[in-house]
């Protein structure tokens, strides 16, 4: 008789893991596009997008480790300084910083339910992707229409800035959808 072997059923362990790695470089690029487009924003690239909508992007997109990072204490000590700066020296705390200074504080003083629950979660996924088509729609309009938005110099960088918001939200749904 000898030795049996037996056939074992093992689930695709290595398919999920691949699948995980992708979203998480995935929500690199997402931030990192929100991050640029904001940066774009605050400086001579004025554009008509609303921005601020860039906020909450950036607060359910962040990367796990950033995220963490910025929600301890490093966040609490810049969240303090820029609270300082824009409280008791307003003239010298620059326009540019608004944004970033609201970010920080959403981080810090945002209750866990949404930092931990909404964040990781297909709510937090599903606010991303109506921030992004939000603000395709408006930078598609405001260029004049969608052919307008790539030939204009800055709406090519703005439009693929904006596409790639799109990225991460739609295939984490596709993804977990299935």
């Amino acid at each position: 008789m000898g030795r049996s072997n037996y056939l074992a059923m093992k689930t695709d362990q290595d398919g999920t893991d691949l699948i995980n790695q992708d979203l998480n470089d995935l929500k690199w690029v997402a931030s990192f596009a929100a991050i640029y487009l904001l940066i774009l924003d605050r400086t001579n690239w004025k554009t008509n997008m609303l921005t601020s909508l860039l906020v909450p992007y950036i607060f359910f997109s962040l990367p796990h480790g950033i995220f963490s990072l910025l929600r301890g204490d490093v966040g609490k000590w810049i969240a303090f300084v820029a609270v300082v700066l824009r409280l008791f020296f307003p003239r010298h705390f620059p326009d540019w910083l608004e944004m970033p200074g609201s970010l920080i504080l959403l981080l810090e003083v945002a209750p866990g339910f949404f930092a931990h629950t909404l964040r990781d979660n297909w709510v937090g996924v599903a606010v991303c992707l109506l921030i992004g088509c939000y603000l395709l729609q408006e930078h598609i309009r405001a260029s004049g229409g969608f052919r307008n938005s790539f030939s204009q110099s800055n709406g090519i960088s703005n439009t693929l800035g904006i596409i790639m918001l799109l990225v991460f939200p739609v295939w984490a749904l596709i993804v977990h959808a299935v």
